[in-house]
């Protein structure tokens, strides 16, 4: 996997692609006929094993460039020959952020800037699809809830089918300032100097090939917990709702996103499962539980930057280019339950390190 030399050929580059949602990318892109190029520092753990599937399924199409996003000249090479460029290298913890704020914000806003103005130096820009979050929305302390058996719910109709683009900028935490930061960055781009780019703020994304943790993956993380018999922390009251979308939805995504950026371009959209695909923290407990028999549980406090309740109302992409999630919310953690055992039982270490 020369990255070198890819980078000279006719590619799409992905940023962050040895991470979860940039190895599937990758592997959905490759099967179409298409080179890849990763972009990646290989810093969080396990991404290795997400480079050898890779290397193992698209050994001609898919290489990997080592690079760093703060490393402004790796980006200038890396976009040299891109047909299409899928930003996502981030800090990805709230926890994180709140520990090493500076690190945080070189890595996402700087980090985005770079890869901005390396595409602004090219004589004909390639399309940029960003992955930015929800959290730029902050803890929407204007949106009232009311408690409903295991969950929050919001108290007004007009919030019924989850949050949308019109829902005020509050980023709150220094992750969400950093990614906000770069998701302004990006759109201002796209309206200052003409860079075809599309914002995708993103709710909570799980499948296979996610090794998640407490701070990032946490749906990974709630199964991969029960599977290893160890408790599975709730931090909060455990009633916080979320949408979740499966890894295949989101690429179908991607997928319009880049074949529409003409008349998108310049635009922020939410994506995630939407009103039809929401559970409580409590709530997917007890669905692993249906699975695989009760997990331990134990409580924490509330962290910073928590939001109670977050759906995406994604009606705008929706309307924008016709995507919609086909894979439901229990269909999806069964596929990805299945993932995890498969993958238990060919690499034990995998999961019991994870």
């Amino acid at each position: 996997m020369n990255g070198r030399k890819q980078s000279r050929e006719r590619h799409v580059l992905i940023t962050g692609g040895a991470g979860f949602v940039g190895c599937n990318l990758a592997n959905r892109i490759a099967r179409s006929g298409e080179r890849v190029l990763l972009f990646d520092n290989l810093s969080r753990a396990g991404v290795e094993q997400n480079v050898a599937w890779l290397r193992e399924q698209h050994p001609e199409s898919v290489h990997l460039l080592v690079g760093d996003v703060r490393d402004l000249h790796a980006l200038e090479e890396a976009v040299q020959h891109a047909s299409a460029v899928f930003h996502l290298a981030a800090q990805v913890a709230v926890t994180t952020s709140l520990s090493s704020p500076i690190h945080d914000f070189e890595v996402n806003a700087r980090g985005t800037l770079n890869l901005l103005e390396s595409l602004r130096a090219l004589r004909n820009p390639p399309p940029l699809i960003f992955t930015s979050t929800n959290k730029v929305y902050g803890c929407l302390r204007d949106v009232p809830l009311a408690l409903r058996a295991d969950r929050y719910e919001p108290a007004r109709r007009e919030h019924a089918r989850g949050i949308s683009e019109t829902q005020p900028l509050e980023f709150y935490s220094p992750y969400g300032c950093s990614k906000g930061a770069a998701d302004q960055y990006v759109l201002d781009y796209a309206q200052t100097y003409g860079l075809p780019a599309v914002v995708l703020r993103m709710s909570c994304i799980y499948g296979p090939h996610q090794f998640g943790t407490e701070d990032q993956g946490w749906v990974a993380h709630f199964l991969i917990q029960a599977l290893n018999g160890r408790p599975i922390t709730i931090y909060g009251d455990g009633k916080q709702v979320r949408d979740i979308l499966y890894i295949e939805d989101l690429l179908d995504a991607f997928a319009l996103a880049r074949e529409n950026v003409a008349s998108i371009t310049g635009r922020a959209f939410n994506i995630g499962g939407g009103s039809d695909n929401t559970t409580s923290l409590l709530e997917l407990v007890k669905i692993i539980g249906q699975l695989n028999g009760a997990p331990r549980v134990k409580s924490g406090s509330w962290r910073p930057g928590d939001q109670r309740y977050y759906v995406s109302d994604f009606s705008s992409f929706a309307h924008a280019t016709g995507w919609r999630p086909k894979v439901s919310l229990r269909d999806g953690i069964a596929r990805l339950q299945d993932w995890l055992l498969e993958t238990q039982r060919e690499s034990p270490a995998k999961l019991a390190t994870a």
